[in-house]
């Protein structure tokens, strides 16, 4: 099996959170495959730009997989189920219309209150950490099932 190439697109907003994941997963992942991947870090503004940078490098890249990576709360100014309806539903278009994989992992608490002393802002910073490993299991996973695809 050749190197991997792994785009992995994150959102910025509530960077320490989602870093956390990006952190976990890139460990976890090394682990995983028989060579270490190329793993390409792609930060948007927030997660709703997620899916049009994963279609930009569709396009003009070489990636085997995408990560989107993200948290998106309620945040009191508009109802954060619609961004993230949004952007779930973006990402499953891609990956049907564009047959791109793509490994989600936008998390959308039901409540979540901000702070340094937050018990919700502490949760979530573990949180990612065991969600980052679980995508880069699910990402192991998908690229056996490409190449075994691939070997039809």
């Amino acid at each position: 099996m050749s190197q991997q190439r792994i785009g992995f697109v994150q959102a910025s907003w509530h960077g320490n959170i989602v870093n956390r994941l990006r952190e976990s997963f890139t460990s976890k992942i090394a682990e995983l495959l028989p060579e270490p991947p190329v793993i390409d870090v792609w930060e948007v503004p927030g997660s709703l730009e997620i899916p049009l940078q994963i279609s930009l490098l569709h396009e003009h890249g070489n990636y085997d997989i995408f990560v989107a990576a993200g948290l998106i709360v309620n945040g009191g100014i508009y109802r954060h189920e619609f961004v993230a309806d949004n952007v779930l539903r973006s990402v499953m278009d891609l990956q049907m219309s564009q047959h791109v994989p793509i490994i989600y992992a936008v998390l959308t608490p039901h409540n979540f209150h901000e702070g340094e002393n937050s018990p919700h802002e502490q949760f979530f910073l573990e949180h990612f950490v065991a969600k980052g490993a679980e995508a880069a299991s699910a990402c192991k996973i998908t690229l056996d099932n490409i190449a075994k695809v691939k070997s039809l």
